[in-house]
């Protein structure tokens, strides 16, 4: 069997669920960012492009569908564990609905203005934020063996946020 050698990066989609400045959250059942809140995605399927994945896990995991997502920006993650990630981030505006059962874990709507209350991962609030503001973005996020966030780059204008 293949195996994903430590340090590579895996890709995956994150997939951000907003109606006006509420987003659709999961509090997460396991690993990786166990008990936060975070947007539902997941890691491409072979031959599968980041939106088509986007697509995919957003019905997996919500059960809603959306015939299209709006790329957003990339968030890097490097660590010196087998935490190692690209993540390609995309939002798609949907009507209020009631949050649907997961079995990822619990949904439930967040305002913006909530977000730094309620337990997200710290990378996450730059994206709301840049997606708030209509900003396209490429996040750089360095993490040490405890994956504790050490800094924080957008690339894209090379701010350093965190770090």
């Amino acid at each position: 069997m293949n195996t994903i050698p430590t340090g590579l990066k895996r890709v995956a989609t994150l997939c951000i669920l907003r109606h006006q400045d509420k987003f659709l959250l999961l509090k997460r059942l396991k690993e990786p960012n166990k008990d936060l809140f975070t947007p539902v995605g997941g890691k491409l399927d072979p031959f599968e492009s980041p939106l088509q994945s986007a697509i995919r896990e957003t019905f997996e995991e919500t059960g809603i569908r959306v015939d299209s997502m709006r790329f957003c920006g990339i968030l890097t993650e490097t660590s010196p564990t087998q935490y190692n990630w690209t993540g390609y981030v995309y939002v798609a505006d949907i009507d209020y609905t009631e949050p649907p059962a997961c079995n990822e874990g619990t949904l439930e709507w967040i305002a913006f203005e909530d977000l730094l209350s309620v337990p997200t991962p710290k990378t996450d609030w730059y994206i709301y934020k840049y997606i708030l503001d209509q900003k396209t973005f490429a996040f750089s996020a360095e993490y040490d063996a405890n994956l504790n966030l050490l800094s924080m780059i957008e690339e894209i204008e090379n701010i350093k946020l965190l770090g």
